[in-house]
């Protein structure tokens, strides 16, 4: 006989977000982001003082009542800073602090590990002239070293690891908001970008397609100092006998993979397109495939990264 009682009220849970990582990879602007996406954040909290913080188990989690009004405010996402420097910290202790509160119906916790290479990291101490909080009166490069071998543990364990060798702060920014946003945007974000090779590959680039197959207008003398907005240029490029073919399956890979990406619900896809120098071949390409994607129902923000660099013979390899 079925039961008239009401079905039970779903747990409200509440994410917590465990920033972490190396001295000098990034954790203070990714807590500012995380701040702005709307995250309550608090930077250097001694993780033994977690459980106080967060506090006993809701009543809805215990119950199945519906929360009461301060209980739901109580679950705006919490973001929460710490690293070596913390106060009281032991990376073994961590770990099995968080893994007791992870048994709790009404939390979400999710560990984020800031990595990058100790070479950028000695460069942006060196750069900024400040002390690493590991070196005391020692090389950088042995506050560094010390520190990696300390945290080793957690970033093994860490649900999730951003490597920011790489990264501009603008970078980190954008992959910090297009992982952790509390909501998705009403539509997903999609930017068709140029770059040359020889000044590095986008770091956030999803997907990369490599031009420097067609026929390069740096080696043509009128073509040299102009780019791939100049329709010169661009007739040039098409008169490659593999670029129209080549075009239309880039397009028709796009066309199979946003559409999937976007019912994942994925917030941003940047499509890359590259060739030597940045100035020709993938910004004319970059260019038609945004306006091919407008007419297949997308708006694509289109970005230029190398369109101001110097035409360098020396970088454009040998002349086609």
């Amino acid at each position: 006989m079925p039961s008239d009682s009401p079905a039970p009220a779903p747990i409200q849970r509440q994410h917590i977000l465990l920033v972490t990582g190396l001295s000098g990879a990034g954790k203070t602007t990714a807590l500012r982001v995380l701040e702005d996406l709307g995250w309550e954040a608090i930077d250097n909290f001694p993780i033994r003082l977690l459980v106080r913080l967060i506090g006993p188990p809701s009543a809805a989690a215990q119950t199945s009542t519906p929360p009461s009004l301060a209980q739901d405010s109580q679950r705006t996402p919490l973001a929460i800073g710490f690293d070596s420097r913390t106060r009281g910290f032991d990376p073994v202790d961590v770990i099995e602090r968080v893994k007791g509160l992870s048994q709790r119906e009404d939390l979400v916790i999710t560990t984020l590990f800031l990595d990058c290479n100790s070479a950028e990291l000695e460069r942006r101490y060196n750069e900024t002239r400040r002390r690493h909080p590991m070196a005391a009166e020692r090389p950088v490069r042995t506050g560094i070293q010390a520190e990696r071998e300390l945290l080793e543990p957690l970033r093994r364990w860490a649900d999730a690891v951003l490597d920011t060798s790489a990264f501009t702060s603008n970078d980190l920014q954008q992959a910090v908001r297009a992982q952790f946003a509390r909501t998705a945007p009403q539509d997903m974000a999609v930017i068709v970008s140029s770059f040359g090779f020889a000044r590095g590959t986008p770091p956030l680039a999803d997907l990369v397609f490599d031009m420097r197959f067609l026929d390069n207008p740096h080696w043509v003398p009128e073509l040299r100092e102009q780019t791939g907005l100049d329709p010169a240029v661009g007739e040039h490029i098409r008169q490659d006998p593999a670029y129209d073919t080549v075009f239309g399956q880039i397009r028709t890979l796009l066309a199979t993979l946003l559409p999937r990406y976007r019912a994942q619900g994925k917030a941003y896809v940047n499509i890359a397109f590259g060739c030597t120098g940045g100035r020709h071949r993938s910004v004319f390409t970059a260019e038609r495939m945004a306006q091919a994607l407008r007419e297949d129902g997308f708006s694509p923000t289109v970005l230029h990264r190398n369109l101001g660099s110097r035409a360098a013979d020396e970088i454009e390899g040998p002349k086609g």
